[in-house]
């Protein structure tokens, strides 16, 4: 009796000692619970400063939260620079031919084509004196590196047709397949641009068609304003297609973001929205979508503006955002681009435009069709000299071609991996 007493007592004791243990284990610690409260703090004031009083919310059928913000209250005028600005409400000068006899803002003339639009609108719109913004949610930062790198592209990701060494664009994981001009002074630009919706291999790949407009070296002061479509299931958590814009006046390294995410571009029009889903979008061997992009330099203001459309007047970048932009870009670039984050040793299959090679040609292949660029002048004209490049043609490809309604065009974009491209 004795002897099953004193083994009772030793299990007892063993199994309060496992039970401290496991109580200690289980229990965070006080450095792992003063990290866990900083990155909750942290989330809460980025979602604070992200995401206004709205004067209404609507849902969209994709999931999105689609806020409408009074125009004075977005995030650009966190900027210290724009604390006491004049929101400029139309441009004072608009590139010829665009909306007919006359360029000056007074004249333009809505009818803009209503066949590619945003899926939110299937469920409401926001009203005059209003700018719609998607709402930045939890899931959305906590998908990021960190909160410091939400909403920004890594550093050297802008295509480098005329680098000596290849490899220097290929070592950051980006591959491209894009026309170019760069032998003139440019204002702006404009394309036609095929949407589709590409499937992305891993969650911290992208595949994106934009307009890229350049100024500066290569280096650590390049200036870039761009814009298009994108699918970026770490940016925002699914992959419908998206039309975004992006800046920075320093080579991605601080300056800059996508769409709305910091102050940087002010909006003015109140029905299409940064980052929300493009809708419908193209099929292969059936219905093509399109969307045409204009960014062009006011002469007067310096302000580049951005246009959605055939009237929809988005916003402008202020000139004080950039050095060389303030003058003129130097560069003009339309294209795609991907991240190859080579994940298993192989090279990604994520898709670029329609995921089909140029040669496969209208309904299968992505193109931009009706390229331009603005002069000095403030005209709208068809580049002279364009040049194409790609890192590896094998895996993604682009074809120009010239004539017909379609003016100056392209097809472009590839499959990725395949047995010419491991």
């Amino acid at each position: 009796m004795a002897m099953e007493m004193q083994r009772g007592g030793k299990m007892m004791g063993f199994l309060v000692i496992l039970l401290v243990l496991f109580i200690e284990m289980a229990a965070p610690t006080t450095a792992s619970r003063n990290s866990f409260s900083t990155q909750t703090l942290e989330v809460q004031n980025q979602l604070k400063l992200l995401n206004k009083p709205a004067v209404k919310s609507i849902k969209s059928p994709d999931g999105d939260i689609i806020d409408c913000i009074k125009l004075s209250h977005q995030p650009a005028f966190e900027h210290p620079m724009l604390k006491n600005h004049k929101i400029q409400m139309t441009p004072n000068f608009h590139p010829e031919g665009v909306f007919g006899e006359n360029k000056v803002a007074s004249k333009m003339k809505p009818g803009s084509s209503r066949n590619v639009t945003q899926m939110w609108h299937l469920n409401g719109r926001c009203p005059e004196g209003t700018i719609p913004i998607r709402r930045t949610r939890k899931d959305d930062l906590l998908r990021a590196s960190s909160i410091k790198a939400f909403g920004k592209k890594r550093h050297k990701t802008i295509p480098q047709p005329k680098s000596a060494d290849p490899d220097i664009i290929t070592q950051s994981g980006h591959q491209h397949a894009i026309a170019y001009v760069d032998e003139d002074k440019y204002y702006g630009a404009k394309a036609t641009i095929n949407v589709w919706e590409p499937k992305i291999q891993q969650p911290n790949e992208f595949s994106l068609s934009q307009i890229w407009i350049l100024g500066g070296s290569f280096g650590e002061d390049l200036n870039s304003i761009e814009a298009g479509w994108q699918v970026s299931p770490d940016l925002y958590g699914d992959n419908h297609t998206r039309l975004f814009t992006y800046w920075t006046s320093d080579a991605y390294q601080a300056t800059g973001c996508y769409n709305l995410l910091c102050s940087g571009f002010i909006q003015i029009n109140n029905e299409i929205a940064m980052g929300a889903s493009i809708y419908p979008v193209s099929s292969y061997h059936d219905s093509q979508y399109d969307i045409s992009l204009l960014v062009w330099k006011d002469p007067k203001e310096g302000n580049w503006w951005l246009q959605f459309g055939n009237s929809y007047v988005l916003g402008y970048w202020p000139a004080f955002l950039f050095s060389y932009l303030s003058d003129s870009a130097s560069m003009i670039e339309w294209g795609g681009e991907v991240v190859n984050s080579e994940s298993d040793g192989q090279h990604t299959s994520t898709q670029m435009g329609s995921g089909h090679f140029p040669k496969e040609g209208f309904g299968k292949s992505s193109y931009f069709k009706n390229i331009q660029i603005v002069d000095g002048s403030n005209n709208l004209r068809v580049p002279k000299d364009i040049a194409t490049f790609t890192e590896q043609s094998n895996c993604y490809d682009v074809q120009t071609g010239k004539g017909g309604n379609w003016g100056s065009y392209f097809y472009y974009g590839g499959p990725g991996r395949n047995a010419k491209c491991p």
